[in-house]
C-alpha cells in the first residue's frame, strides 16, 4: 500500500502458553483490515516491571504497516479488540499496580504511529514509558536499529543509558 503508516507495537504475555499467545496475537494483528505485520523481533523472556511478584513475560515488538486512511486512535481500538477477544480484561481506572501491571494473557501497546504525537485519555503517543524499558528497546533495535526515537536517539543509543542485561533470549532490568 503506497503511503502507508508505520506503527510499532509491543506485545507481552505471562499467562498460559505465552509464546503461543504472542503468535496468536501476531496472526490476529496481521489479519486486521488495512494492516500487515512487516517485521517481528525475536521473542524475549523479560522480568516483570512495576509489579514483580508474577511470572516473567514473553515480549515481542512488531513493525506494522497500516493503510493510508488509518488513524492512530482507530488502530489502537483494533489492538484493544484483539486483546479483549484473546481474554484480556483491563481495569483502566485502577490505581492498583497489580491491576495495571499484573499478569495478562496478552498486552498490545502502541509505541509509535509514524511520528505522530497524541495525548488524551485514550491514547498517548509516543508511548510514555517506552524509553525506560529494555523489553521494548532491545526488540526495537533488532527490527529497526536506525529508528530515531523521541529525543533523537536510536534504540541502541537509549539502551546504553539503561541498567539492563541481555542473556540469550532473556532481558533483565
Amino acid at each position: 500500500m503506497a503511503g502507508e503508516h508505520c506503527a510499532y507495537v509491543c506485545m507481552g504475555s505471562n499467562q498460559g502458553d505465552s509464546e503461543r499467545n504472542l503468535a496468536e496475537a501476531r496472526r490476529r494483528v496481521d489479519s486486521l483490515p488495512g494492516v500487515r505485520v512487516d517485521a517481528a523481533s525475536p521473542v524475549y523472556l523479560t522480568e516483570p516491571q512495576n509489579w514483580r511478584d508474577q511470572p516473567w513475560f514473553a515480549n515481542q515488538v512488531l513493525r506494522v504497516m497500516c493503510a493510508t486512511n488509518m488513524t492512530a486512535p482507530v488502530f489502537l481500538d483494533m489492538l484493544l479488540k484483539v486483546e479483549t477477544e484473546m481474554g484480556r480484561r483491563r481495569d483502566l481506572g485502577s490505581q492498583d499496580p497489580a491491576a495495571r501491571f499484573g499478569p495478562r494473557v496478552i498486552d498490545l501497546d502502541l509505541l509509535l504511529f509514524d511520528e505522530e504525537r497524541h495525548e488524551d485519555a485514550h491514547l498517548i503517543l509516543p508511548h510514555p514509558r517506552m524509553l525506560e524499558r529494555a523489553f521494548v528497546l532491545v526488540p526495537l533495535r533488532d527490527i529497526d536499529p536506525c529508528l530515531i526515537l523521541p529525543g533523537g536517539l536510536t534504540p541502541g543509543e537509549v539502551l546504553r543509558s539503561l541498567a539492563h542485561a541481555v542473556e540469550g533470549n532473556c532481558i533483565r532490568q
